[in-house]
Formats: C-alpha cells, structure tokens, sequence
C-alpha cells in the first residue's frame, strides 16, 4: 500500500474511533433523538438554512465513514424539517456519501484485490458491465441489505461512478420517503420495528424486481425491432435445421433427435466435416506411422536392430484414407437418419430467421444452428499464388513424398506435421515469425520440442518471416526476413500452417446482418446466440477454441437453448478446456500455465515431478518430458496443469476432471493409481506439492516424541 493510501486509510480509522472514543453513537439512538427532538425543532427554527446545512454534513460524514445510525438520522431529517425539504437533504446527502465510501474503498483495495484475484474479478466485471446497474438499483430497493456492504463491492468492480451515484439516487429514493414521512411522526413511534413491517419490506422486494422486468420488457422490444421486417411463419417444417455436419453440428442434430424434436442437418460437402476427413483422424493417422518408422530407427534402445529403411509414403497415405474410411460409419448419413435426423446434401442459404433454401427447397425451421466450420488461413504474401501450396485440407492428396519441405508456421498444426514428414523422410524446414514453437506454452515447453525437433533434424527458422516466393529456374524459393537480414529458402512442397479462418461468407449472414467478431468469427453471446435469438452458432465458426471437443461441447449449449430456452437458458462454460499437441513428446494443458498467470496478475505456486522418474517411463523408454501444475498459494486448488511427455493427452484428463469438479491435489493424491502406469506422475506431482507444504512444526514435535518413545536422551 503506497504512503497516499496508508495515511487515507489510517485518517478514516482515526475518525471511526473517534466517533466511538468520544462516545457520539449515544446522539444516535432511538431514545436520545426522542428525547432532544424539541430542542432540536427550536434550532431548525431560529436558524433553519445553518441547520439544514450542518444536517446535511453529518449525514454525508455519517454515510461515508459508514457509521451505524443512517436510519435513525433520516428519521430525524423527517421530524426536523418535513418531508419535502428532509427528503431533499437525506436523499443528496445518502447518495454522496455513499459514493464518497465507494471512491474510498476503490482507491485503497481495487487494485490490490484485482492483482490477487483477477481470474473471479474478471468474470464479476462482465456481468457488471453487462446489467450492473440492475444488480445495483435492486439491492438499493431492499433496505434490509447494508449500505455500507455494497457501497464497498461495488467499489472493487469496474461499476463507473458516473452509474453509481444516479442509480443508487434513485434505488434509495423509495425507501427515504418512507423512513422520512415515519420520521413526520417521530413522537408517535416507539421503536424502528413499527417502520418497516413485513408487508412494506415484501413490497420493496417486489419493486425490486421490477429492473429484470423491465429488462425482459426491453429485450422484447428488441428482438421485435431485430426481428422487424421479416414474416415469421405461422407453422415450421423443423423445430432445429443444423448447417454444418461437423463435429459441432453432428452433436447439435444427435441432441435434437434424442428429445424427439424435428431436426434437418445439411452439409455440402462430407458428413464429419474437417474433423473426420482433413483434420484430427487423418492427423493422427499420420503421426502414428510417423512414429512407427521413429520406432523403427530407434530399435537398437530396445535389442532390434535399427532400419534406416524409409517409409512407403504412398502406403502411410493408403492407411490414412483406410483409418477415414473405418470411422466414416460414426458420421454417415445412414446413422444419423437412424437416430432420426433428416440428412440433406447441398449448400444451405438463409433468407430469413426461419427460412434456409437448400437445393432450390425452402425449409422453414423455429430454430437455426451454424456449425460451418472454419477454412486453413492463406495469408497475402507476394508470390504465393504462384506457388502450388498445400493445407492441412489440401496435403492428404499427396501420394508421393516431398524431398524439400518448407512448412509456415510453428503452432500445433505445423508441428505436428513437421515432425511427422521429417520422420517419414523429408528434410523439413519450419519457419515462425515468433522466437519460438508453440507460442501459448511456457518458454520451457516450446524449447524442448525445439531441441527434439532439432536433433531428428528439422531445420528452424524462429523470429523469420516469409516476406515474398518466387519460382526460379523450375523450382521454388522464399525469400525470408528477419530486422531487415534476409535468407532464401528452396523447396519442393509448401505446406501453410497458419491458423485457421472461420467460414462465415456465402450463405445469408451478410444480408441477414449477422455481425462478425475482430478475428472474423460470427459475434454469440454467453447462450450461443446471434443477433437473432433463434439462430446459434457453434465450432470453429463462432470460436473462441477452434478445438473439436469445443465444438460439441459448445452443441450441447446451442441445441438445449434453442429447444428449451423459452423455460431455461444455459451459458456455455469454458472454465476447464484442456487441449493437446500430438507431437513428440506430446504437449497437453488444461487451465493456466506460468505465462497466461502472470499475464492476468494471478498469483500462483508450482509444483513439478519430472517423468524420468517414473517407474513406467523409465520401462517403456519414455523419460522424456515433465508435469508441472500451477495452485493457488497456500492451497492445493488446481489453477492449470502443463504436461508433457509420452501419452500427455491422456494423462491430463485427470487433471481436467478435478479441475471441472473443484478436487484438489490432496484428492488426486488419495487415489489409488495402478501400478505401473503413465498416470501415477499426476499422483506424484501431488506429492511433490504435499511435501512442500508438510507442517514443518508438527513435524518437528513428532520427531522429539518418538525421540521421547525411544527412551533417548
């Protein structure tokens, strides 16, 4: 706390104990104000401007420094000077007072709360940004809730004081009346109970509520402003059409058909979508020969002798389309007709909220889901278009090996297939504008997957950027730039890897004025929810993860709110999203890693276990790599879990659930674990926490009792 903020703070404590020290509270008690109420009369009336004024300064100091006896002085304000003039002095003096509160508790605790819970900060602020002057006048309404309690949690909130003070203005003006008109007939009373009886405080309760009203009210006449110009029909052919049969808009259609509503799902192209045909599976299929041929010349670490035979690429290629064509069944049109989704092959455009045209058929539909997907990112490089480039959709055309490969881009996607063409037998060269691979993870992680790479000899160009391509004498070249010292690459085969680009264009949103986010994704609310309430979007297409199980995660929301949301609506939760990179060793996350924490300012404690030693990395040969898990200082509440290492993706699900379930270490160190497995790291990275935060005192008395037991000196 800086010396401004000490001597503020010391100076209001001073005043808070001299009002007691002094014995000033004894002037605010039902009995004393009674008991001068004539005295007082006489002053107001010799000298009633002075009187108002000095009221009007001991009611501000009295609410500022949140003394006891704010009820009792608007009583008094009421028998003092009626209730016009009293209401006039109590409501002004109440709200600047309670304001100046605010200003103080702002300036002294804001930002040392913020820095230490910025995370929780972060999510109260949204809903205040969104309906905190509802929040407010509501708890204003009620008078059985302390003033001073929220005068100082709205001081800790991003609330503007600009709304505070109107809103709280008028959220107490109601209750000042009461108490004033009461305060009329001071003489009358005998206690404050007789004021506020249950009926009034259920009254004000009820006025309470009136914000959400009107709310509702106000979100009704924009949804028909929305809405104006369209003609909703009178009877739907569907209660849900699904544009997309990605992973997202498979589960929405899977969800609709459970509960027996009428659902559509068109795609244009291949049920599955990216997922199933040029992303994940094929992927996957690929490290996985990718790692055999690995195996296969690292054979001598287990008693075989190493091949330095390179793989049939044209027979990893036949694989791949073999491991698609095994998994297509799961996505087919005929399951899904099964399960009762009507499936329709075509390009979807909306006309309007309700009506989507598909092969020349207008379908009417109560509810909309867009789950179109997103597209490989092809950035305006000059050159490129002169180039034949390949995609994450693009590549699995290739039937013969690239000799040269140049990949752009050094995020999940690039890396993994990096490192699986290099295996393969291409000599790959990797080029990423940041100074480092996989850029989200800690700079630990990101440079032991340099140092693998480097060693299987992947060639990488960090902190380089394409600056132009060129063909040259049949073959390619780019020119590459880094603080103006340029270098030329050669290459056979391009492959961008460059994040990916949401599908949004070409199907109605631009006419029906559905807006877009800054990174080009469609603009949902916490419910899934465009500008129109009945169209929702899930998947890469609406973000903020372009994961797969984000998707489906994302379709539940979507397809529950559009079918039941006129009785209860869900936000999605994005809490716990663990992600993983298939590389080797594999990268797995879930939560904060170090450089997100202190991005946010959230303080933390790090607990590590290394798998080298580890029983089952030690006999599979997998030492390489580490779990390191971030926890809240003092406690053993997980915040984030990194690891990385031999079957990552699989050992962080433990993590996820307890992070989803709010399990700390000391749970996951009380399971049993079989012996030997991968996933007893996750245990002892438990332990390692629990050791560094063993009770060093009841140990130590331990130590001389048993010292003691053993009868020694």
């Amino acid at each position: 706390m800086s010396l401004r903020k000490l001597a503020l703070f010391v100076l209001i404590i001073l005043a808070i104990a001299a009002f007691w020290w002094f014995d000033l509270n004894q002037w605010l008690s039902f009995d004393t104000i009674k008991q001068h109420q004539q005295a007082l009369l006489d002053h107001v009336d010799q000298r009633p401007l002075l009187a108002a004024l000095l009221f009007f300064i001991i009611y501000i100091v009295a609410t500022a420094l949140s003394i006891p006896g704010a009820a009792l002085l608007t009583l008094l304000a009421g028998a003092l000077f009626g209730v016009a003039q009293g209401v006039l002095i109590v409501s002004f003096a109440s709200t600047i007072g309670a304001s100046l509160a605010f200003i103080a508790a702002r300036y002294l605790f804001r930002s040392s709360i913020e820095t230490r819970y910025a995370n929780k900060l972060h999510k109260i602020n949204q809903g205040i940004n969104q309906d905190g002057a509802f929040y407010l006048f509501s708890l204003r309404l009620i008078p059985i809730f302390p003033f001073f309690l929220i005068n100082l949690v709205m001081a800790l909130t991003q609330l503007r004081l600009k709304t505070y003070y109107w809103v709280s203005q008028v959220g107490m003006l109601p209750a000042t009346i009461v108490y004033v008109n009461a305060g009329t007939e001071l003489a009358k009373l005998n206690s404050l109970s007789g004021i506020l009886s249950p009926s009034l405080i259920i009254a004000f309760s009820l006025l309470a509520l009136l914000p959400y009203f009107s709310k509702g009210f106000i979100n009704r006449l924009k949804r028909q402003r929305v809405y104006a110009g369209f003609s909703k029909p009178k009877q739907f052919d569907n209660n849900l059409t699904v544009i997309g049969a990605g992973a997202g808009g498979l589960v929405s259609a899977y969800i609709a058909a459970t509960v027996k509503a009428k659902v559509s799902l068109i795609e244009k192209h291949r049920m599955g979508g990216d997922c199933l045909n040029t992303g994940c599976v094929p992927s996957k299929a690929l490290i996985r020969c990718a790692k055999f041929a690995y195996q296969a010349k690292h054979a001598d670490e287990f008693g075989y002798q190493a091949s330095a035979q390179l793989p049939d690429f044209g027979e990893v290629m036949a694989r791949v389309k073999q491991v698609i064509a095994e998994i297509e069944p799961h996505d087919s049109v005929e399951r899904y007709q099964q399960l009762g989704v009507e499936c329709i092959q075509g390009e979807a455009y909306i006309h309007s909220p309700w009506e989507i045209e598909v092969n020349g058929q207008r379908i009417t539909s109560q509810n909309i889901v867009i789950a179109t997907g997103a597209r490989p990112a092809v950035p305006p490089i000059p050159g490129l278009t002169e180039i034949d480039y390949l995609t994450s959709d693009t590549l699995w055309q290739l039937e013969q090996r690239p000799e040269q490969l140049l990949v752009l881009g050094g995020g999940p996607i690039g890396c993994e297939l990096s490192q699986s063409f290099s295996r393969l037998g291409s000599r790959v060269t990797m080029v990423e504008m940041a100074e480092h691979l996989l850029v989200r993870e800690d700079d630990e992680v990101s440079q032991l997957i340099e140092q693998q790479f480097r060693l299987e000899g992947i060639e990488l160009f960090l902190g380089w950027k394409a600056q132009a391509f060129e063909r040259e004498d049949g073959r390619s070249k780019v020119i590459l730039d880094k603080d103006g010292q340029q270098h030329t690459l050669y290459f056979d085969k391009l492959i961008l890897a460059l994040g990916r680009v949401a599908n949004t264009q070409g199907f109605g949103l631009e006419q029906l004025g559905i807006e877009n986010n800054d990174n080009g994704t469609i603009a949902v609310n916490a419910h899934l929810q465009t500008k129109y309430p009945n169209i929702f979007a899930v998947g890469d297409v609406a973000g903020p993860y372009q994961f797969t199980h984000v998707a489906a995660h994302q379709a539940w929301y979507a397809a529950v709110n559009a079918l039941f949301g006129a009785v209860k609506k869900f936000k999605a939760d994005y809490r716990v999203i663990p992600a993983a990179t298939y590389t080797h060793p594999e990268v797995a996350r879930v939560g904060l890693n170090e450089q997100l924490a202190k991005a946010q300012g959230i303080d933390y404690e790090v607990s590590r276990y290394q798998l080298a030693e580890l029983d089952r990395a030690i006999t599979d040969g997998a030492k390489q790599g580490f779990i390191k898990v971030l926890t809240v200082p003092g406690k053993d509440k997980i915040l984030g879990a990194t690891i990385v290492g031999e079957q990552a993706g699989e050992m962080l699900a433990e993590f996820s659930l307890a992070m989803k379930h709010n399990l700390g270490l000391n749970k996951i160190l009380g399971t049993i674990h079989a012996y030997p497995t991968m996933m007893e790291a996750n245990k002892y990275v438990a332990g390692e926490w629990k050791r560094n935060h063993a009770p060093q005192k009841v140990l130590h008395y331990l130590s001389q009792y048993f010292r003691w037991s053993r009868g020694a000196s």
